[in-house]
């Protein structure tokens, strides 16, 4: 059985989170929430958010209840969100372009292995 959550328009460039992603992917869900911890990243504070969600809902599912140390994290996926489209003046009148990228983090933990 497969558990998900969703994080939508996070605001950090999905270039960046899918290097803490691409880390805890096929790791069981304890694993990953101790190196998650550990990495210095904002990607990182905000997939550990994400990953505790995905883990609660295994475990308070009553179809599922399953124990925390039998999960493993099934995908971990970063989508491109809305991009924020804002500007910077240049010279001579002209102006150059700031896109401030959000991002969705989407994790999938299962019990089978």
């Amino acid at each position: 059985m497969e558990k998900l959550a969703i994080t939508k328009h996070v605001r950090i460039s999905p270039f960046k989170a899918r290097e803490v992603a691409r880390l805890i992917q096929g790791k069981s869900a304890v694993e990953a929430m101790n190196m998650v911890s550990l990495i210095p990243r904002k990607a990182a504070r905000l997939i550990e958010k994400t990953l505790k969600s995905a883990v609660a809902n295994a475990e308070n599912d009553e179809r599922m209840g399953v124990d925390r140390s039998r999960l493993v994290v099934k995908e971990a996926l970063i989508g491109e969100g809305a991009t924020l489209k804002r500007f910077r003046p240049k010279a001579r009148g002209s102006a150059g372009r700031i896109r401030k990228r959000t991002s969705h983090i989407r994790i999938v933990v299962t019990d089978q292995p």
